[in-house]
């Protein structure tokens, strides 16, 4: 696994992609963003209802960290920025088409903007260059996602944190594990290819 030394910074996945293509870096960027933004929610529309828990199973966690990672830290927390700001307004693209802010589970869309932050960062630190690298990044922006969207869940059920746990979180855990196991194999295979065109 490459990792930055203290003080320095490695590219991110992004950073590969021309910005002579989109006419200069910040139209490119821009067009990265809304993309990621999209991305996410098109995954939040793979979505399974769970019994007896109002948070269902979707594609969305895999594809915010993919996405923060990909992007680094500040574009990936910009995309999902706009993903929540947009959902909040009223664009239906939160899990099963929903939008607004009056739900339970809104507190893993705020999540998500830090979580994405700190894939990024990671990132940028070359995390994702290996599959053990990348599995830290993918576990502790989950932990990040759990740890918002549990205290939102309690807070707005009105129950203990160890129900919100049993409800949100418990039944996931081997959701997550395929996707972290996937992403193990994904970014570290980007890169690779990335290496070899270059």
């Amino acid at each position: 696994m490459s990792t930055a030394l203290p003080g320095t910074s490695l590219p991110v996945l992004a950073d590969l992609v021309p910005a002579r293509a989109f006419r200069g870096a910040t139209v490119r960027d821009a067009a990265l963003v809304v993309g990621a933004a999209g991305f996410v929610g098109l995954a939040a529309q793979l979505s399974v209802p769970v019994p007896g828990s109002p948070v269902p199973v979707t594609g969305q966690t895999f594809a915010v960290l993919l996405a923060g990672t990909a992007l680094g830290a500040w574009r990936g927390m910009a995309a999902m920025a706009l993903y929540l700001a947009a959902g909040a307004a009223g664009m239906p693209w939160f899990a099963e088409g929903t939008s607004g802010t009056g739900m339970p589970t809104f507190g893993y869309v705020v999540g998500f903007v830090l979580a994405a932050a700190l894939a990024g960062a990671l990132a940028r630190r070359g995390a994702d260059r290996g599959p053990l690298g990348t599995a830290a990044v993918m576990l502790l922006g989950n932990a990040v996602i759990y740890a918002v969207g549990l205290s939102y869940l309690a807070h707005d059920l009105g129950i203990s944190l160890t129900q919100a746990y049993e409800i949100g979180m418990e039944k996931y855990l081997l959701g997550d594990g395929l996707k972290i196991a996937l992403a193990m194999g994904l970014l570290p295979a980007a890169w690779k290819l990335a290496d070899r065109r270059s």
